[in-house]
């Protein structure tokens, strides 16, 4: 056994182990054919994801309940496992252990995301608003019909002060719309302890408002979906844009919910919007905003936008995949605005980089093993920001002191849960940032010979 300071030694026997390492392949039979098995995966106190094909049988699922039990009382977040299970039995268990500088890769067997830097983020979450000097109220913006209408709905309403609604912008640090500060001074009391009160005003406006002191502007940083996913997204602002294409602005302003969704008004808007829009932003969604109305008067009175144009448009040419069934070459995914390119040649020629070399925008590039014909081309992308490639490729890059110096985050990716080599390239990787090494305790034992298959 090889341990690296293991946090949990409690399931360091590969006894434990036993009934999840022999749900290799097709019920053994790579073992049974004389080829060596592979399984792996993760487990967390609370899920489990295992690359196995077909029902798990009872005595695995006790063990993997086993293994989540003594993880949840060691205070363990994960355990990312891959084994490698001989014809006459002789056994590998590499346990890798959580790292502060790995971001674990949810619904996937790989390692995870080596986060280079704390805090970093790509590109699309630390995009400001452009400024909007022209930009002016709808048409249908009315305060004065605004406060009718909801004094109308709402007789016994008592809003927040003048004193109130100054305090919130002062910590917003922006002026709010006309129509804002009409909803707050009528409805924007503190209803906490008055439910029913509470629920007039929610169905006089159109959805749950909050108080005015809970006012907020939507910050990027805090929709980041982490590297594993944040990475391979994009968005952009078309010149008809109604919604400028970001994370988040100082200008979203969320003032209410419909349980789960937060609705904001908007005064950074795109090129075609308007000062004060009504915006959603979608609780799964972690880039852009849905224009659901003109004005705040709009959204009240239920006039919504019956236009919902997607807000991300064609892929291209921000982000293209090339191989398998995508684009058949990277010179068809060249373009100024490409930021993510992946690239996976199945079992056809691998790709040359060159035809992409230069190109401003381009912060991520995901390649599968084998994918690339010479991985020193990476060097011709100044711009990248996340790398994913197969074990060898980085080799290339680590033995020629060509790992780009410009990342915030990358990946070691697989094929066939070839596992044993990642760990230490990982750490190779970390290293040149001096960052936290992982942690990774083998483990070595016998399950006995496959039986032959029939």
């Amino acid at each position: 056994m090889v341990d690296q300071s293991a946090p949990l030694p409690s399931v360091c026997d590969l006894a434990i182990w036993e009934p999840v390492l022999r749900l290799t392949p097709e019920d053994g039979t790579e073992r049974g054919a004389g080829r060596s098995a592979r399984v792996a995966g993760r487990i967390s106190p609370s899920g489990y994801s295992i690359a196995h094909r077909g029902s798990m049988p009872s005595t695995a699922r006790i063990a993997v309940q086993d293994i989540q039990r003594e993880l949840a009382r060691g205070g363990v977040r994960e355990v990312v496992f891959r084994a490698e299970v001989r014809p006459d039995g002789l056994t590998t268990l590499g346990l890798v252990w959580p790292s502060p500088a790995v971001e674990p890769a949810y619904g996937s067997v790989n390692l995870g995301v080596l986060v280079l830097a704390d805090g970093s983020l790509p590109a699309p979450w630390l995009r400001r608003p452009d400024p909007v000097p022209g930009a002016v109220p709808a048409p249908s913006a009315d305060p004065e019909l605004l406060e009718r209408t909801l004094r109308e709905r709402l007789p016994d309403a008592v809003g927040a002060t003048e004193e109130e609604i100054a305090a919130a912008e002062a910590r917003l640090g922006v002026t709010l719309s006309d129509e804002l500060r009409v909803l707050y001074r009528v409805a924007g009391g503190d209803w906490a302890d008055d439910v029913e009160t509470a629920i007039r005003v929610d169905k006089a406006v159109g959805c749950e408002i909050f108080g005015v002191e809970h006012l907020f502007g939507i910050d990027a940083a805090s929709r980041f979906p982490g590297w594993d996913l944040g990475a391979t997204d994009a968005i952009r602002t078309p010149p008809d844009a109604v919604v400028q294409g970001l994370a988040g602005s100082p200008g979203w302003i969320g003032f209410g919910t419909n349980g789960g969704d937060v609705f904001a008004v908007d005064l950074t808007p795109g090129p075609r919007g308007h000062f004060g829009q009504i915006v959603l932003l979608g609780h799964t969604e972690s880039l852009g905003a849905e224009p659901v109305a003109d004005s705040l008067t709009d959204f009240v009175l239920g006039r919504l936008r019956e236009e919902r144009p997607d807000r991300r448009g064609a892929e291209l040419p921000a982000v293209a995949g090339v191989g398998t069934g995508r684009l058949a070459s990277v010179q068809a995914a060249a373009h100024p605005a490409l930021e993510v390119l992946s690239l996976d040649g199945g079992d056809g020629p691998p790709f040359h980089l060159a035809p992409v070399a230069g190109l401003p925008r381009l912060r991520t590039l995901t390649a599968m093993p084998g994918a690339l014909a010479d991985p020193l081309e990476v060097a011709g992308l100044t711009a990248l920001e996340f790398l994913a490639l197969g074990v060898q490729e980085w080799r290339v890059l680590l033995d020629a002191g060509a790992v780009p110096r410009t990342l915030k985050a990358a990946a070691v990716t697989v094929r066939h849960q070839d596992h044993l080599p990642v760990v230490p390239v990982a750490n190779e990787i970390l290293a040149l940032w001096d960052r936290p090494r992982i942690a990774q305790t083998l483990l070595e034992g016998d399950l006995g010979p496959a039986a032959a298959p029939a």
